[in-house]
């Protein structure tokens, strides 16, 4: 009779298997077809668009049934329009992203001239994550796929139902050597990092970020790591608060907080904090006047995620935090349908857990600080966020938080919206991850700039030939002079 752990065996070799033989079959691909034309590219550009206009709503059903509850417009918000802003921002700009590039050439050599060719590096692996399960999938895949690769993506099992229905709707626009979706579960995404891609891009926590470093590293496979982090929201004393905690408020409570860029945490002036704490509570209320009937207010993923939320609020309490629990409408609060209500945390200490991992939920710990240096130094004390949002009309203050703090992205006076911007780069810095993507720097990250050298009908290189005499003396000081 068959063990457990023997078919446990059993189904990560077949596993094992099965993927190595897709990407085999993508690169046998990619071989035959190893720069496509712009009309190639356009074309796969074209059907990822029809995919998202056949199937945006379903999906968008799905999503909701794998959280419980998640509006379809959040979605669109989140997901859908977004993603048809970069599909058309790549669709324009991609004959010229294409193009060799002139270089200049040092003077020395000028009697050639320098080029840049950007050429797709093969085969692609997209690692998605559970929170934004189709744009932080598809996102990368526009890039991939306008920069001339192919791709495999391996959607969260988090998402179940939206990871067997994207298959499905790949499979009707892709052949499997273009684009393919595979599913499984964690020991299959530990397989698919393992794998020898061209690139690989994985979002999702540090933690497990670490994990897929370590394996492409077996694989020297280059790596782009989009995790996550603290990312502060600093309230200058300049701020109009009720515009602030408005936009704080929507940045924090979309998808319930379950997004790598949301506020964190929020840094306030001690004077201001009571008249803070209540401009945020009235503008979570007027957004969200209700909780657990509210279809606009989107569940916690799943249960293990709602207990750590708990969990976290918990144990700030027990060390003596202040918490004040939102409920508007005053409504019997039941897990069961994962409904945590936003949650404001005051006199929070380094030691609380809610302070030393990623919140991930509708939790807003409140830092009080008594000087702009003392907020920028509490930033830099801590790991580089994702990241950073300042609100505020004083330019000195605000170019000075700019100019002294390291994040990967920045909106001044909002929150989030860095990341709609395809002509900016989204990406993390040191823990918060590597490497950037979107528009252009998307296009680049999935492309090899190849330099090239063309040399002319005569050549400097000889006046350098041995045998070497005086005269490569006075050649080599004036290479030099004009170096």
């Amino acid at each position: 009779m068959a063990t457990e752990s023997n078919v446990t065996v059993a189904a990560e070799s077949s596993a094992d298997h099965e993927l190595h033989a897709l990407l085999a079959c993508q690169k046998k691909a990619f071989a035959s077809d190893i720069n496509p034309d712009h009309a190639t590219r356009m074309d796969r550009l074209n059907r990822l668009e029809r995919l998202l206009e056949r199937d945006a709503e379903p999906l968008a059903d799905l999503i909701a049934r794998d959280f419980g509850t998640r509006s379809r417009t959040m979605t669109a918000i989140g997901e859908t329009v977004v993603l048809r802003s970069a599909i058309r921002h790549a669709r324009r700009h991609l004959k010229t992203w294409m193009k060799p590039r002139r270089q200049g050439t040092g003077m020395a050599y000028r009697t050639g001239r320098s080029r840049l060719l950007r050429q797709p590096l093969g085969v692609v692996g997209i690692i998605g994550p559970w929170n934004y399960p189709l744009q932080l999938l598809v996102a990368p895949l526009v890039g991939a796929l306008a920069a001339g690769n192919r791709a495999i993506l391996k959607p969260s099992e988090i998402t179940p139902l939206f990871a067997e229905a994207l298959k499905h709707s790949v499979q009707a626009f892709f052949s499997a050597d273009e684009v393919a979706v595979v599913t499984g579960d964690a020991n299959v995404g530990r397989i698919f990092s393992s794998l020898p891609f061209d690139h690989l891009m994985f979002t999702g926590s540090t933690a497990v970020g670490r994990l897929v470093a370590q394996a492409t590293a077996k694989n020297l496979t280059p790596v782009t790591l989009e995790l996550g982090g603290k990312s502060p929201a600093i309230i200058d004393a300049s701020c109009d608060l009720a515009q602030a905690t408005e936009r704080l408020a929507w940045g924090k409570l979309l998808n319930s907080g379950q997004t790598c860029i949301a506020p964190d945490y929020a840094l306030v002036p001690r004077p201001q904090l009571h008249a803070f704490v209540e401009a945020v509570q009235a503008s979570i209320t007027k957004q969200y006047p209700s909780i657990v009937a509210n279809p606009d207010y989107t569940s916690i993923v799943n249960a293990r995620h709602y207990q750590r939320l708990r969990g976290l609020v918990e144990d700030a309490r027990s060390r003596g935090a202040r918490v004040i629990e939102l409920n508007p409408a005053s409504e019997t609060l039941d897990a069961t349908t994962r409904k945590l209500p936003p949650t404001l945390l005051l006199d929070v200490k380094d030691e609380m857990q809610v302070m030393r991992e990623e919140i991930f939920g509708p939790l807003l710990p409140i830092v009080a600080y008594d000087t702009l240096d003392d907020a920028i130094a509490y930033v830099n004390e801590r790991d580089r966020p994702l990241a950073l949002y300042w609100f505020g009309t004083d330019r000195a203050h605000r170019e000075r938080v700019l100019a002294h703090t390291l994040s990967g992205g920045v909106t001044i006076n909002d929150t989030m919206m860095h990341i709609a911007q395809e002509d900016l780069p989204f990406g993390g810095v040191g823990p918060s991850g590597q490497g950037h993507y979107h528009g252009e720097f998307g296009f680049r990250t999935f492309s090899k700039e190849k330099p090239v050298f063309i040399q002319g009908r005569f050549s400097t290189g000889r006046l350098v030939y041995p045998p070497y005499t005086s005269s490569t003396d006075r050649v080599l000081r004036l290479l030099l002079r004009w170096a």
